[in-house]
């Protein structure tokens, strides 16, 4: 009874370490995975203003390279 008992701890303890290093690699990619949704966030931001600022420029009549040539 107590071999089988001392098995059972030890197969438990095993699993508690895995899953400790599963816990702590998740934790990881988790908190790089927010620093890439940080900087894609600040590059959309940078985006949609200079978007913005080209509508602004083209509706002002300063149609440039976003005009259609006249063959279209």
């Amino acid at each position: 009874m107590t071999e089988q008992l001392n098995e059972m701890i030890n197969d438990l303890q095993s699993r508690l370490a895995f899953q400790d290093d599963a816990i702590e690699h998740l934790n990881k990619v988790v908190a790089t995975q927010s620093q890439e949704i940080d900087l894609l966030k600040k590059q959309l931001a940078y985006l949609y203003e200079q978007l913005k600022e080209q509508i602004e420029k083209n509706a002002a009549g300063s149609f440039s390279e976003l005009e259609i040539p006249p063959h279209y």
